[in-house]
């Protein structure tokens, strides 16, 4: 049995701390130019399926609907990288 999971690590364009070691082993790391983009970027993963979202606290606080659109659906994790 095979289980497919995608996850997805985002963060902003100027940010050189988080997910530094996820890059260094040549994993996908999403950067986002403008932060106003956040929530445009987070519905792109989901409609692409991505299971896990693992987004810098940085760029969270940019996104109005990581706790009221997506806090009780079961199909994704969004996951705030405190660091």
């Amino acid at each position: 049995m095979v289980i497919d999971v995608k996850v997805a690590w985002v963060k902003q364009q100027t940010d050189k701390k988080n997910f530094r070691l996820q890059e260094n082993m040549g994993w996908e790391v999403l950067k986002i130019q403008d932060v106003e983009e956040t929530d445009q970027k987070l519905e792109e993963l989901i409609q692409k399926q991505y299971d896990t979202i693992i987004i810098s606290n940085e760029l969270s606080y940019f996104s109005e609907d990581i706790i009221r659109k997506y806090q009780k659906k079961d199909d994704v994790n969004i996951i705030i990288n405190f660091r």
